[in-house]
């Protein structure tokens, strides 16, 4: 293959759109949230995974698997951690299995931004997407964004 191979001519091209398609969602749904209601797409995200953990086996995410479901760096995802925390919003509190780890979770208050922001962030996207299906370039990939299923919930 060489650099002007047409595979990999369409392969940059689909990349291309998809990354931007992501960066008007996440511009679109940022707006929005901050706007509203002083919240970054990544402090939603993050309040959002950790507000899904329950007391069953496996219920609480270690700060590694909380930086991957947000994608972020182990780093970043702990400052971003302190920043929520010092806002009120999250909680830490050590393992009570394994005193070397510390689990996060959504306080109150937390929750109560969550439940009001959800709605901006769902409608947010909605608007979107259904901007961006407006454009062929995009069309395709917005239908596949809608097709994929929500994941079933555990009982």
């Amino acid at each position: 293959m060489t650099a002007t191979d047409p595979a990999l001519t369409a392969l940059a091209s689909g990349w291309g759109a998809l990354f931007l398609l992501h960066g008007r969602i996440e511009s679109h749904i940022e707006r929005a949230l901050q706007s509203r209601h002083d919240l970054s797409v990544r402090e939603y995200s993050l309040l959002d995974v950790l507000s899904r953990q329950h007391d069953g086996d496996g219920g609480h995410l270690q700060m590694k698997q909380v930086a991957d479901a947000v994608v972020l760096s182990q780093s970043a995802t702990t400052r971003l951690v302190s920043r929520l925390e010092d806002r009120g919003l999250l909680s830490r509190y050590l393992c009570p299995t394994d005193r070397r780890g510390i689990y996060t979770n959504v306080t109150d208050a937390g929750l109560k931004l969550l439940d009001e922001a959800r709605p901006t962030n769902d409608a947010a996207l909605r608007e979107a997407l259904d901007e961006a299906a407006k454009n062929p370039e995009l069309a395709s990939l917005v239908a596949a964004v809608e097709a994929v299923e929500a994941p079933s919930l555990r009982a």
